[in-house]
């Protein structure tokens, strides 16, 4: 079978070929349709994130899929089904993450991830997954199941801000959303039903294909060129809540300072080392006085899958088809890894739902 991979010595993606695999006991193979690509795909592709598994010269990337049920293999599902993988997999058999089917919340080097650390990932003609990591989708979301994974980054990290206020009757009003990347805009789309008001910042400049998407959801944009995130609060309004998907180290601290009282902070940008000055104790009063929260959250379980599924079948198709700027084949893939002004989000397609 055909592959995309990356390989030993770095380099863009190449198509490799692959033995098709074999499911094992409690597996099932999968038909892939097709595979997003994100931010940590280039970040694994440039060999600053990520590993080959043991023993390879290769890793198979991609951890955006939806595919299509072949062989069930003796499990609960039945061929045909439409089926969202799930990422992270237990390293040398597992620990107590796993075992509590918590998996998302095991420190780093507890855990594979499938395209990105230790296991290959989905971006290949067929995989094979153990059933529970199998999230099964409706048909009608097949064309769009590559984005139930990234969804349900945000499902679990609105999970757990929300679960940090619940000490007390918590009734949030607006929301911020730091980037106005293909998770952002995601973000934005799922949180629509959540808040009274959104509000989406970025450094793009009309026009800007990210900007018409934000409007056309009934944000608000804001330009942090023109507005900084701690004056956000000065040109619009403290917002109640504050989703981090940028990267930018500073963020983390502007937030606090943008956040209304008893508001939190979800952080999901992985910056790299970065050096500056805070004014410590000004922010630790703005957590003490204010009661003000921040958290951090990567990866995600099954029951955020799910909650995703969920999410993407609400929102509109104008918006998917805003929001995906390109569906590539196997044979000119290349494109789905540009990374330019006028890509949003790109998926590679091995095969269409039709074909299955």
């Amino acid at each position: 079978m055909h592959a995309i991979a990356v390989t030993e010595g770095g380099g863009d993606p190449v198509l490799i070929e692959k033995p098709r695999p074999e499911p094992a006991a409690g597996e099932a193979l999968v038909r892939t349709l097709r595979v997003g690509v994100d931010g940590t795909d280039h970040e694994v592709i440039a060999g600053t994130h990520g590993g080959f598994p043991d023993g390879e010269d290769h890793l198979v990337l991609g951890h955006e899929a939806v595919g299509v049920v072949v062989e069930p293999n003796g499990t609960d599902l039945e061929e045909g089904d439409v089926v969202v993988p799930t990422v992270r997999r237990a390293p040398n058999g597992g620990n107590e993450f796993f075992a509590r089917g918590e998996p998302d919340m095991a420190p780093e080097g507890q855990y594979h991830e499938r395209g990105i650390v230790g296991d290959h990932g989905f971006m290949a003609e067929y995989f094979t997954s153990p059933a529970e990591c199998l999230v099964e989708i409706p048909p009608e979301l097949a064309e769009w199941g590559f984005l139930v994974e990234p969804i349900s980054i945000t499902e679990k990290a609105v999970e757990h801000a929300f679960a940090s206020r619940s000490a007390f009757a918590w009734d949030p009003e607006s929301a911020l959303v730091l980037g106005n990347g293909s998770l952002g805009l995601l973000t934005v789309a799922a949180l629509d039903d959540r808040f009274d008001r959104l509000y989406c910042l970025g450094r793009r400049y009309r026009p800007d294909p990210t900007i018409d998407i934000i409007e056309s959801l009934g944000a608000t944009y804001v330009n942090s060129e023109e507005t900084a995130v701690p004056e956000v609060p000065e040109v619009h309004e403290a917002p109640d809540f504050v989703y981090e998907a940028t990267g930018y180290a500073p963020h983390a601290f502007e937030t606090i300072e943008a956040l209304a009282p008893n508001g939190v902070g979800a952080l999901l940008g992985v910056p790299s080392d970065w050096e500056f000055e805070v004014d410590g104790g000004a922010l630790h009063r703005e957590f003490v006085l204010h009661n003000k929260a921040l958290v951090g959250s990567v990866n995600s379980g099954v029951g955020h899958f799910e909650a995703a599924a969920d999410s993407l079948a609400a929102m509109e198709e104008s918006f998917l088809d805003d929001l995906v700027t390109g569906v590539h084949g196997l044979d000119d893939f290349a494109p789905a890894f540009a990374d330019d002004d006028t890509t949003i989000k790109t998926a590679v397609e091995f095969a269409s739902y039709e074909e299955r």
